[in-house]
């Protein structure tokens, strides 16, 4: 049987060393466009498509594969005496071997300054239909889709004349994963502009940035994933200076310090433990912002992870140094503080681009046979109604606590209670079943610095034993949503206490 190759690739990368290759090894080529002329212009011998199919590429390069003298090729079984019975009566050649890449649809909406006309121009339609259509007759034609493939291809035909089948088939799934991931980008793309929330069927695709050793536990297979222009502004796309590969772990904290520290404008550290924070901190300073973040736990931050939205410089990074952490998390670090920093062997350094990135984002929580999709919990003070229904209000420097609070426990595990003055956290209340216990462990962490500071909660207080708990420690002003049906209780405790109470109209549950 007379071997041929159709080649049709937008990404170049290799393909003349591939298509001589093939031409060495006695495949007739068959080409278009832009390929067909590197291939010719590098020596080697190829057919134009409309050569096989006896008719011109049409539609400004719309339509050129889409003809049976293509697609008959690509899905006869060689072994059915029928189809081959049919290929002969209407001069028919089978093609054993496909490398195609697709139109670069994801690098065109990526642009900022894309249209929707340019988009659509690059949804490739021949490409994927070619690549399905060999994909599915894999026992017969090998399909190629990833420059990556080539030398494997190269190799086994150079060694038995043939592509073995278990490679045919390990291609031909790339080939649909690949062709799902790019329908995956269009969906959603198409999806975005049509102003759909909620469509009947929901497709997301992610790209392999890391095999993982093991998740939570050793005894767990697990691997990250990043998804495709996804924000810049997140752990997906961090770049690691220094340290030990990340862990499952590792990225899950990483991804909560992240999210918390992003709050802030001015200076600021986050230490986190396990999802939570163990200390926030912000100062005039990033030296000073790191302090406060150690101080207001010195204990839980040990093997715990730092993130910082400034530079770090030599002076902060001795600090750092006198610790044990698994990673620390900044914008940028100094030659000097990056000196010190790697005298130790296994810290992750970490830098992301911390500017701001208006990239709608949506949450998956994955269940057992489901999934939980929403937006990211970005509402803010500024978007909140706030009502004062207490005799005391607010003074100016309890405002600021009540804010700086607010935006720590929202990213706080459910029940959540954050003790704090303006400038850091001083007791930290997660995941308690009731929410007086969660006040319980925050001020008895607070201790004595309690006297004077603010109380912030997650969501209402059904009951009024928070306030008073929060009272009795010298508390001076709580800010929660409200909405409860015994509000009145909570008020009229704060009233019976001097407490400032501020309502938000807006909880946070993060479970």
């Amino acid at each position: 049987m007379k071997k041929r190759a159709l080649i049709s690739v937008s990404d170049k990368t290799g393909i003349t060393s591939f298509a001589k290759e093939l031409h060495e090894l006695g495949f007739e080529l068959i080409s278009t466009g832009g390929t067909k002329k590197a291939i010719q212009e590098s020596g080697i011998p190829v057919l134009s498509v409309s050569d096989v199919t006896g008719f011109p590429e049409i539609l400004e390069g719309r339509v050129k594969t889409l003809n049976p003298y293509i697609h008959g090729g690509l899905l006869a079984k060689f072994d059915e005496p029928g189809h081959q019975a049919q290929l002969e009566e209407h001069k028919i050649t089978p093609i054993q071997l496909v490398c195609v890449n697709l139109y670069p649809f994801q690098a065109t909406i990526a642009k900022e300054d894309v249209t929707v006309e340019d988009a659509i121009e690059n949804i490739d339609i021949g490409g994927p239909t070619m690549l399905r259509a060999s994909a599915k007759n894999h026992q017969y034609v090998t399909v190629v889709v990833d420059p990556s493939d080539y030398s494997i291809v190269v190799d086994e035909l150079k060694a038995a004349g043939e592509v073995k089948f278990e490679t045919r088939r390990k291609l031909a799934a790339k080939v649909f994963r690949h062709t799902a991931a790019y329908d995956s980008m269009i969906s959603q793309y198409m999806s975005d502009l049509s102003g759909e929330e909620n469509p009947e069927s929901l497709t997301v695709t992610y790209e392999l940035k890391q095999s993982l050793r093991y998740g939570e536990n050793p005894h767990q297979k697990a691997a990250f994933y990043r998804k495709p222009l996804g924000s810049s502004f997140s752990i997906a796309n961090a770049t690691q200076l220094h340290g030990k590969e990340l862990s499952y772990n590792n990225i899950n904290d990483a991804d909560a310090a992240i999210q918390i520290v992003k709050e802030f404008t001015e200076p600021a550290a986050v230490a986190i433990k396990h999802s939570n924070p163990c200390g926030v901190g912000t100062g005039e300073d990033i030296f000073t912002a790191f302090t406060r973040a150690f101080e207001a736990d010195s204990v839980s931050i040990f093997g715990g992870i730092v993130a910082l939205n400034r530079e770090v410089d030599a002076g902060t990074a001795k600090k750092l140094h006198e610790i044990f952490l698994e990673i620390v998390i900044a914008p940028s670090f100094s030659d000097e503080a990056l000196e010190v920093l790697k005298g130790k062997k296994n810290i992750r350094l970490l830098t992301i681009p911390f500017t701001k990135d208006d990239k709608k984002e949506v949450k998956f929580t994955s269940i057992e046979g489901g999934l939980l999709v929403q937006d990211f919990d970005r509402y803010s003070l500024d978007d909140a109604t706030i009502t004062i229904p207490t005799d005391k209000k607010p003074t100016d420097e309890e405002w600021e606590a009540l804010k700086f609070g607010w935006k720590v426990v929202k990213h706080v595990k459910s029940n959540a209670i954050v003790v704090n003055n303006k400038e850091m956290t001083l007791g930290v209340g997660a995941g308690q079943m009731n929410r007086v216990g969660s006040a319980k462990i925050a001020l008895e962490q607070a201790g004595e610095k309690a006297v004077g500071a603010v109380l912030a909660s997650d969501a209402f207080f059904p009951m009024d034993d928070t306030v008073e708990a929060a009272a009795k420690a010298g508390v001076t002003a709580i800010i929660q949503t409200g909405g409860s049906i015994r509000d009145e209780d909570s008020i009229k405790k704060a009233n019976e206490y001097g407490i400032a109470m501020v309502l938000t109209g807006v909880r946070h549950f993060k479970h």
